[in-house]
């Protein structure tokens, strides 16, 4: 029982500690420059040391998604 509280006290700090590090933001514009260039900007606001595009849609419009790094 022991080792089960000790395994679930570990998995819970890790994924407090995942979520203040990890933010998303998202973006839409009329290109991917325009929209990566966005995706820039909000990390720069955030400080966010880098970032890294995890989705990309083009239809109408261009809609990326990021995750930044802190």
């Amino acid at each position: 029982m022991k080792n089960v509280k000790t395994l679930f006290a570990a998995a819970a700090l890790s994924l407090v500690s995942f979520a203040s590090f990890a933010q998303t933001v998202t973006a839409t514009a009329s290109t991917l420059d325009g929209a990566e260039a966005q995706i820039a900007t909000q990390a720069k606001q955030a400080g966010a040391a880098s970032y890294q595009i995890t989705e990309a849609y083009s239809g109408n419009q261009v809609h990326m998604t990021a995750e930044l790094n802190k």
